[in-house]
């Protein structure tokens, strides 16, 4: 079995639905999840991409943040959460940040990890909450079923090293770069999961709307795939489409693709 998966933190779903289905189209994606759609459960644009022969399975609440995995595989939906993910807000509820989809016996998760803020902030501390549970969850995972084929993929808001920004210097004092929240992503890779596009393909997949970032190259990497040890050894490609970063109404992020076998 081949599988080509991307994902995508795409800025509303609603707004860039011809973005997104024309890519598919380009790439011959199987499998797209996606991240900040930006719309409650029935407002996702459903329609264009069954009429492309995809099943979809999402995760939204309002217009913040938001989830969704679309398959051209028989998909079974996960779950809409993992154990222990903290809820935040007042009151404390569980954000629409997470979603994982069984497709051709790969279990996949989107996710979209919490921005932090800033320091200092309780927002921060969720961030670093969520990921810490994500960890518990893959340690159970993978001490159940050492073979388990899995992925977790998004936008994860964490610049893990410093060649992943244009300039360390102008992150000081401010969040993605702390050793505290790239001290997370180490600990996933501790607990079994390896991050498989880094090795196969170089460059930024985030550039702000702000101050011509994109012309100057003054990116971040900051999305992600962990794989489990079963199916990382079955990943032969990865690739950034940085054609859609560009034009009018493009996403501040670009698809990361991942090519399996």
């Amino acid at each position: 079995m081949r599988m080509r998966l991307a994902t995508w933190n795409v800025n509303s779903a609603r707004t860039r639905v011809e973005r997104i289905t024309a890519f598919l189209e380009r790439w011959d994606v199987d499998v797209l999840a996606m991240q900040e759609t930006k719309c409650r459960v029935d407002q996702f644009p459903r329609k264009p991409f069954e009429d492309m022969g995809y099943h979809v399975e999402v995760n939204g609440a309002n217009q913040w943040n938001g989830v969704a995995i679309v398959s051209r595989m028989d998909s079974t939906l996960i779950g809409t959460s993992f154990p222990g993910q903290p809820p935040f807000g007042e009151p404390a509820a569980l954000e629409p940040r997470t979603i994982g989809v069984r497709c051709g016996g790969i279990a996949v998760w989107s996710l979209y990890i919490p921005n932090g803020r800033e320091l200092g902030h309780p927002h921060f501390d969720y961030k670093l909450a969520y990921l810490d549970a994500l960890r518990t969850h893959v340690e159970d995972t993978l001490r159940k079923d050492p073979d388990s084929l899995g992925i977790y993929v998004g936008d994860f808001n964490i610049a893990w090293r410093d060649s992943d920004v244009w300039d360390m210097a102008a992150f000081e004092g401010a969040t993605h770069v702390t050793a505290d929240e790239r001290a997370r992503l180490d600990a996933l890779e501790a607990a079994g999961l390896k991050e498989v596009t880094r090795e196969l393909v170089e460059g930024y997949t985030y550039w702000d709307y702000q101050r011509l970032r994109f012309p100057k190259n003054e990116g971040m990497r900051i999305d992600y795939a962990f794989a489990t040890p079963a199916l990382g050894a079955h990943v032969v490609a990865a690739h950034l489409d940085r054609e859609e970063r560009k034009g009018k109404g493009a996403s501040d992020h670009i698809p990361v693709i991942v090519d399996i076998a």
